[in-house]
């Protein structure tokens, strides 16, 4: 029986080791490779040709989101498996819209991992019972509602994208401004600004809005 390849994305080296020594000593898996942000998970995906990409939604450079719906569309052997400790109703739809093939979160089990990576690897869609009860729960609330017209989206600058993509990743503003050689008030601004001009009232509202007009 050919193993399934897998490939590990996340951002942080304690994590990827703990799946690692998870997985490897599975009879049916072989684990090719890992990855520390989205963008280097392409570069994998080309040169490794995994059968399941495991990746992390927040990572730097490019987040698990973004990668997926690249991968999805370039590479279609590689079926990835969003692997996230958020639960995020946002999260989890952008997901399924960018083709992912399954959502686990990190907290279940090693069995239900390994599942999940069989039924993603043999062309099936997987997402842990909480994960679909809220795909269920949006579809269903969308069929209540009316067809409504979509507003038209917000325009921000070169500048304020820069800025709202760090914020998406969980950047606070200090280090948002060290990345980009602005000031703290500069970057606070900017993103008072754009939180006005968007209408939304803290920072989870702002990267929400963020992902559901796909300001970026």
């Amino acid at each position: 029986m050919n193993k399934i390849k897998v490939l590990l994305a996340d951002d942080h080296t304690l994590v990827r080791n703990g799946i690692w020594s998870l997985l490897e000593g599975l009879a049916e898996i072989e684990i090719v490779g890992e990855a520390q942000n989205g963008a280097e998970a392409i570069e994998k995906v080309k040169e490794l040709s995994p059968d399941v990409l495991l990746i992390d939604i927040a990572m730097p450079v490019m987040n698990g989101i973004e990668a997926t719906g690249q991968i999805s569309q370039l590479y279609k052997h590689t079926k990835c498996l969003i692997l996230s400790m958020h639960n995020s109703e946002d999260y989890i739809l952008k997901s399924v819209e960018v083709g992912a093939y399954g959502f686990l979160l990190k907290d279940n089990t090693r069995d239900e991992m390994l599942w999940a990576i069989k039924t993603v690897a043999n062309g099936d869609k997987y997402f842990s019972p909480s994960v679909s009860n809220i795909i269920i729960d949006s579809y269903l609330e969308k069929v209540k509602q009316p067809e409504k017209t979509e507003p038209k989206k917000a325009k921000l600058s070169k500048q304020e994208k820069a800025i709202l993509k760090y914020i998406i990743e969980g950047a606070n503003s200090r280090e948002i401004a060290e990345k980009l050689n602005l000031s703290v008030r500069t970057i606070d601004n900017h993103r008072g600004n754009m939180m006005r001009r968007l209408q939304v009232k803290n920072a989870v509202e702002l990267v929400k809005k963020a992902l559901e007009e796909k300001l970026i």
